[in-house]
């Protein structure tokens, strides 16, 4: 038995009406820590109807509404968390908007990066791209062993992302990772994101 849990990251594009219905589909599957909303080249209008429509989806079925790059929007709008990335903005800026709100921090494959992060007091930190993924073209390739190395050293969550699918998680889970970050792998699953969600669950 594993601690892992699933952090589903949205789409890069969605209709928010027609992807709520997907999104409760995927929460019948089983247990998922957070899910994070993740539209790129969209404007702020946007993001604020699609936070509107799925955020009491997310916070119905217990899970965090984390939204992407954004501080400001997310204060703005009462989400539950913020994930900077590297070229977003800094983690001390995304502190200073959410004083009391979960803040991760995109690390790559970085081991100084992430041990900043940490001691700056982010909630949790993110390695990636540990597989070949479409959602986005991966600015780094993590290895396994840095998750482990992590997972054996420091206390800060760690989340894995990067083309995780049911077929390759395992070997993530078994390295110590505390969140496996997925889209198309329960998007694009064959049989749904509800089965996607009930494997991926069947393996922590």
């Amino acid at each position: 038995m594993s601690d892992c849990r699933l952090y589903l990251i949205s789409p890069p594009r969605i209709a928010p009406t027609d992807f709520a219905g997907v999104l409760k589909e995927a929460f019948l599957g089983g247990d998922i820590a957070s899910f994070q909303l993740r539209l790129k080249e969209t404007s702020d209008d946007e993001i604020r109807r699609a936070t509107d429509i799925l955020r009491p989806i997310v916070r119905g079925a217990g899970a965090a509404f984390i939204l992407n790059d954004r501080p400001d929007l997310a204060a703005e709008l009462g989400c539950d968390g913020v994930h900077v990335g590297q070229e977003d903005a800094t983690y001390a800026d995304a502190r200073a908007l959410l004083p009391k709100a979960i803040v991760g921090v995109t690390c790559h494959d970085s081991r100084h990066l992430a041990m900043e992060a940490g001691e700056a007091g982010a909630d949790y930190v993110a390695f990636g791209a540990f597989f070949p993924t479409r959602t986005k073209e991966p600015k780094s390739h993590a290895d396994i062993e840095l998750l482990r190395w992590w997972s054996q050293m420091m206390v800060v969550p760690v989340v894995a992302i990067g083309g995780i699918t049911v077929q390759n998680a395992p070997v993530l889970v078994e390295a110590g990772a505390d969140f496996l970050a997925v889209a198309a792998g329960v998007w694009e699953h064959g049989q749904g994101p509800q089965a996607a969600v009930k494997a991926f669950n069947a393996i922590f």
